[in-house]
């Protein structure tokens, strides 16, 4: 069980991989969104067009070397300990072979938990690098030519973790563990909507292959792995189950309430003074709402939907399809 964990996690690793790479311009917008302090609501043509007026159409990508190896970690990370606590829950049933909605939550809860504390040093090097070359907040003084005229040096990962170590040594890594702990009911309420769903469409499947005199379970497609990603992820349609609809209930709402504890963390990742004021992430909401009003809570959430629901999409068909083929080629080895 310990080797079919371990490719759980590679796959999800580089499932996630698959999934940054094809939405990294959208996380990036949304994080810089997060942090912006300004009193400014640019569209998304408006901000992508500064960018690369200013820094080029690679400036969409500040940050993605170090994305790839959050996402890795992140991924990697969660499907590790998600299989491994699931496995051990099985171990303990009898009869049914497919976790219960509560018991879905705890696997996600003790996964959600142990990814945060591992990949939080990457995110903090990821937010630093995708922010550095925003115009300081406090520079609403300064002329727009003097504003062109400042030139700021993009750094390489390795010069960003000096970078931080210089500023604030190594607990400045975990800048946002809070929020970031807070924020592990997302993904918990994401993979059990996929884990019920999967379910119920695995078993009306083979209820039809029974009803035709068919034998074996019913089998999802790469299609179905990557609507079900997508649903889990959006939350927001109506299912005929009732415990399902409260689910789906559940992950509106909490969307809404985690999007404000994301721009918090993405302020205290990356490092900007206006983020050290905050006490606490709860007054960092409220500091931001006194400054910036309630729609300072969720800038870049559009962008930020957008690509999680993509992202989730991906995610899901990647890992599966990259955990049988690593499976089918590891089987001659595992069964030895």
């Amino acid at each position: 069980m310990s080797s079919d964990s371990l490719i759980h996690a590679l796959a999800g690793a580089l499932g996630g991989i698959a999934a940054m790479s094809a939405t990294y311009p959208l996380i990036f917008l949304s994080t810089r969104a997060a942090v912006e302090t300004k009193k400014e609501n640019k569209t998304t043509y408006e901000a992508v067009h500064d960018i690369i007026t200013r820094e080029g159409l690679t400036g969409l990508y500040s940050g993605l070397g170090s994305s790839l190896i959050g996402i890795a970690v992140t991924q990697g990370a969660y499907y590790f300990f998600y299989e491994r606590t699931r496995a051990s829950i099985l171990d303990r049933k009898s009869g049914s072979k497919a976790l219960s909605t509560l018991e879905s939550m705890l696997a996600g809860l003790v996964a959600g938990s142990a990814t945060a504390v591992i990949s939080n040093p990457v995110w903090v090097i990821q937010t630093s690098q995708a922010v550095q070359t925003m115009e300081p907040s406090d520079s609403a003084g300064e002329s727009a030519s003097s504003k062109r005229a400042t030139v700021i040096k993009k750094l390489g990962i390795w010069e960003t973790i000096q970078h931080i170590l210089s500023k604030g040594g190594l607990p400045a890594f975990w800048r946002g563990i809070g929020p970031a702990l807070v924020l592990v009911t997302n993904p918990v309420l994401q993979y059990t909507v996929f884990e019920q769903l999967k379910n119920l469409l695995v078993l009306r499947r083979t209820a039809k292959l029974r009803a035709a005199g068919q034998r074996g379970p019913g089998t999802l497609t790469d299609i179905d792995f990557f609507f079900l990603g997508a649903i889990s992820k959006l939350g927001k349609l109506r299912w005929s189950v009732y415990s399902l609809q409260h689910i789906f209930t559940l992950d509106s709402v909490a969307t809404s309430i985690t999007y404000p504890y994301i721009v918090i963390k993405s302020r205290l990742q990356a490092g900007h003074s206006s983020a050290l004021r905050y006490k606490s992430a709860l007054d960092g909401i409220l500091t931001v709402i006194r400054e910036e009003g309630i729609s300072g809570v969720y800038k870049g959430v559009g962008n930020k939907l957008i690509q999680s629901v993509l992202t989730a999409a991906i995610l899901f068909v990647g890992q599966k399809r990259i955990y049988e083929m690593t499976k089918k080629a590891l089987a001659p080895v595992l069964i030895k």
